[in-house]
């Protein structure tokens, strides 16, 4: 048995040679833990970097307001689907292991692990000293509970929970002792870590729903639905402190009614900015850049009319103009994407896809004319009201289909109607959103499997379920990769949605203020945030 310790569980995907991306049980066995995850060489490039007020004392204390422009859509962690909701919780919540801003694997509630040679023990060490908000110290009856919750694995289940697919893997979940925990999977799993970022909550508490409680470095304060979300300092908390003693939430109705706050000094930090916003900013703020690492895509529902025609998919990819896209909305920046996958993944991203719809109108009419759509088509766009990017993307869209005789028409709906309608139902014929993704390539691909409860897009390919169970079984680690890259290659060719950027993300920083930090994974770390000295 080989000992895992977070310190060197290293997320980053390096481009060396020897790097070994989750292959912890590969053939021939190493000694040192040598797994990677993936993410961006420079997950950030500031503008202004924080380097400039690193000559300016911290201030420990304050208090400040961070707009956001989604409503929460669960205070309980194991509830929450949307991204927006995750990383607000990522302040009040932790797995046995949490992300850093390295795309380190970092200890959490755990401060150790171990994986069998057979990849189907994990055993973890847990920390002394970590307390719930309440007072009250963790026990492994907590992690035990939290775990079997997020894997389905309670006697009495609750529907509303989001059971993660890659955690139905675990067989049973055993208490060794007082301070080990061990999980026992159907089989061997060489993805399973990031999975196990999912909250760590009280066994015997029923109030997540209205009142939050976990390890992290804020404790909950208060929530007012379409209004705000307050924490403040955990000041029990087990690593190190947060500076500021209260963060606000602040939740806007949209891109532009957070933007009006901001240029009236009413916000202190806001992390959506488009293009256009970013050159109006008062002085008395900094814009710093980062990268979303979404998938952001024009989604078209495969079941739906004109859209369960792989010609008329395949013509609405050729006629989007990716570049004018991005030059539009975001200056030029962010990353052109060819699959459901961002490049921040380096070494399992299909670079060979590149290209594949690059802008062409001719060939979009002549497959739109194949189609039985020589005289064009009308379609109908749904896009949540609340993220202007994707609406400003929707109006260039519309504009660029004109070229090959497509009438696009935008619905704009709030955000909880999308995930009601568009997410659950599926009653849509296309969308535009982002898609985030957890720290392991699978995340990004495996809503796409046919009975997939999350496949929205209602794609079909029995190839691609296939390849994806090949996936998940290898435990070698360039098997994964030519996996990973094949169902990619199915998505693309098989046109099953109109894939656009990796947005690059633009974020309003007060100059009072450092300690803004861009992770691998859509977050809004508050606890390194601080004011400075003048």
């Amino acid at each position: 048995m080989k000992d895992k310790y977070f310190s060197k569980y290293v997320l980053m995907l390096a481009v060396l040679v020897l790097t070994i991306a989750l292959s912890g049980c590969k053939g021939d066995k190493s000694d040192k833990n040598t797994n990677k995850m993936p993410t961006t060489d420079d997950t950030s490039s500031n503008e202004q970097s924080d380097s400039e007020t690193s000559d300016k004392d911290a201030i420990y204390g304050g208090s400040i307001v961070v707009g956001i422009t989604q409503d929460l859509d669960s205070l309980d962690p194991h509830k929450a689907v949307a991204a927006g909701t995750n990383e607000v919780l990522f302040n009040v919540y932790e797995g046995l292991v949490k992300p850093n801003e390295n795309g380190d694997l970092v200890p959490a509630v755990a401060s150790e692990y171990q994986i069998s040679e057979d990849g189907k023990i994990y055993t973890f060490t847990l920390r002394d000293g970590v307390k719930f908000h309440n007072g009250e110290a963790v026990t492994a009856e907590d992690v035990k509970y939290s775990i079997e919750r997020c894997a389905g694995l309670l006697k009495e289940t609750d529907s509303s929970v989001k059971v993660e697919s890659a955690l139905s893997n675990v067989k049973e979940v055993n208490i060794v002792d007082d301070q080990t925990i061990e999980l026992a999977l159907k089989s061997a799993d060489t993805e399973l870590l990031p999975y196990l970022t999912s909250a760590i909550v009280p066994a015997n508490y029923d109030k997540l729903d209205k009142e939050p409680m976990g390890t992290g470095p804020f404790k909950f304060v208060s929530y007012a639905p379409l209004e705000s979300f307050v924490i403040a300092k955990n000041e029990d908390y087990w690593g190190d402190k947060a500076y500021l003693d209260k963060v606000t939430f602040k939740i806007s109705a949209n891109t532009d009614s957070a933007f009006m706050e901001l240029m009236a000094g009413s916000i202190d930090i806001f992390p959506y900015l488009t293009d256009d916003q970013a050159t109006q900013l008062p002085d008395t703020y900094r814009i710093e850049e980062g990268n979303m690492n979404l998938v952001q895509a024009l989604f078209l529902n495969n079941d739906a009319e004109p859209f369960n025609d792989i010609k008329v998919r395949q013509a609405i990819c050729y006629a989007l103009d990716r570049q004018g896209i991005l030059d539009m909305v975001a200056g030029g920046r962010g990353a052109i994407i060819d699959t459901n996958m961002f490049p921040a993944f380096t070494k399992y991203y299909n670079t060979d896809l590149t290209g594949t719809y690059d802008n062409n109108v001719e060939k979009a009419k002549e497959l739109l004319a194949e189609a039985g759509y020589a005289n064009g088509l009308t379609f109908t766009i749904t896009v949540p009201s609340s993220y202007q990017f994707h609406v400003d993307t929707a109006q260039i869209i519309v504009e660029q289909l004109k070229a090959v005789g497509i009438t696009a028409k935008i619905q704009l709906i709030e955000w909880n109607s999308w995930l009601s309608d568009v997410y659950g139902n599926r009653n849509y014929q296309a969308t535009i959103i982002g898609l985030d993704s957890n720290l392991a390539p699978r995340d990004s691909l495996e809503r796409f499997e046919s009975t997939h409860k999350n496949n929205f897009i209602n794609y079909n390919n029995p190839d691609f379920d296939a390849t994806f169970a090949k996936a998940i079984a290898s435990t070698v680690d360039e098997e994964k990769v030519e996996y990973y890259k094949q169902l990619q290659a199915y998505l693309t060719n098989d046109a099953a949605s109109a894939y656009i950027q990796s947005p690059a993300l633009l974020v309003a920083v007060n100059k009072k203020l450092a300690g803004y930090t861009f992770y691998p994974v859509y977050v809004q770390d508050m606890a390194k945030v601080h004011y400075i000295s003048e």
